[in-house]
C-alpha cells in the first residue's frame, strides 16, 4: 500500500513537473519572440557603423539645418544623397542633410514621401537603396546607441508579455540580450514607469494597456535605454490629448539632456508649436 502511495506521488509529481516545464517553454519562447523583434526595432544592434558609406551618383539638393542656442556644433547624423525604400525599390527623393548633436528636428511630408522609410534606415531596420549615411567619428569611441520608437500598428500586443518586461528592454544595450538587469537597473525602470505615470500598471499585460498608457510604456523603455540618437515615428497618434502633452515634454526633456532627436509628425500645427526645424519631404 505503501508502495502504490508513494508512486502515485512520483506520478503526480511528474505531471506536476511536465506541466510547469511545459508552461515554462511556452513563456520562454513567447518571450524569446518579442524579444527579437523588440531587439531588431530598439536596440543599436543594427545601426550602421560610423565609417559605413553607400555611394551613388544620384543627384539632389543639399538641405542644412540650422541650429539653435541648445545645439552644439558637432554633426551626429550626415546623409548625402541618401536614397530608401524596400525591396530594392526606392520611395521619394535622394536626402542630403546634416543632424547637429543635441538638434530637434520635425520630419514632414506628404504620405508616401518616406517620412517612415528615412526613419527605419538610420535605425538601421532597412538598408539604404542609394547614397551615404554616416555617424560622425569624433563624435564617440563607439557607434552611437539609438532608442527607436515605430507607429503603434506595427507592434504586437497580443505577446504575454508585462509592462515591467518591456521597460526593461531598454536596458540591453548595456546588459545584453540574456544577461540580468542589476539593482541600479531596476532602479532605473521602476524610475521610468513611474516618471510616465505606469508604476501601478508594471506587472499588467502590454494587451491591456489603451493606446495612451501603451506609448507611455514605450517613452519609459526609451528613457531606460538612455540613448543618445532618438528616432520617433508619429509618436502622438490615437492617443488622447493629456498623454499627448505629456510626452511632448518627455521629448523636450531628452533634447535639454542633450539628445539629438528626429520625430516624424503629420500634425502641422504641433509641428509649429513646438518644433521649429523641420525637414520636409
Amino acid at each position: 500500500m505503501l508502495i502504490f502511495y508513494t508512486n502515485c506521488i512520483n506520478k503526480k509529481n511528474k505531471i506536476r513537473y511536465n506541466i510547469t516545464y511545459f508552461y515554462f517553454v511556452r513563456i520562454f519562447i513567447y518571450v524569446v519572440v518579442f524579444s527579437a523583434q523588440i531587439f531588431c526595432r530598439y536596440s543599436n544592434t543594427y545601426c550602421f557603423s560610423r565609417n559605413n558609406t553607400f555611394t551613388t551618383s544620384a543627384h539632389c539638393s543639399h538641405i542644412t539645418l540650422e541650429s539653435n542656442h541648445l545645439v552644439i556644433d558637432v554633426t551626429m547624423i550626415r546623409l548625402h544623397k541618401l536614397l530608401t525604400g524596400y525591396n530594392g525599390k526606392s520611395i521619394g527623393n535622394p536626402v542630403s542633410c546634416i543632424f547637429k548633436r543635441g538638434s530637434i528636428t520635425a520630419i514632414v511630408g506628404t504620405n508616401g514621401s518616406g517620412k517612415s522609410t528615412l526613419i527605419k534606415t538610420i535605425a538601421g531596420i532597412l538598408p539604404p537603396i542609394a547614397g551615404q549615411l554616416e555617424f560622425d567619428s569624433k563624435i564617440e569611441a563607439k557607434r552611437p546607441s539609438i532608442g527607436y520608437l515605430p507607429q503603434q500598428p506595427e507592434i504586437d500586443r497580443k505577446f504575454p508579455l508585462k509592462v515591467f518586461e518591456v521597460v526593461a528592454m531598454g536596458s540591453w544595450p548595456a546588459t545584453g540580450l540574456l544577461n540580468s538587469i542589476n539593482t541600479k537597473q531596476q532602479n532605473n525602470i521602476w524610475h521610468a514607469l513611474t516618471k510616465v505615470g505606469l508604476y501601478d500598471k508594471a506587472h499588467c499585460t502590454i494587451g491591456s494597456l489603451s493606446n495612451g498608457n501603451f506609448q507611455r510604456m514605450l517613452f519609459a523603455r526609451i528613457l531606460v535605454q538612455q540613448a543618445s540618437i532618438i528616432l520617433l515615428d508619429e509618436p502622438f497618434t490615437g492617443i488622447d490629448q493629456y498623454t499627448c502633452r505629456l510626452l511632448i515634454n518627455f521629448v523636450h526633456q531628452l533634447h535639454t539632456n542633450g539628445c539629438t532627436i528626429l520625430i516624424v509628425l503629420h500634425d502641422h500645427m504641433l509641428v509649429a508649436n513646438h518644433f521649429p526645424i523641420t525637414l520636409m519631404l
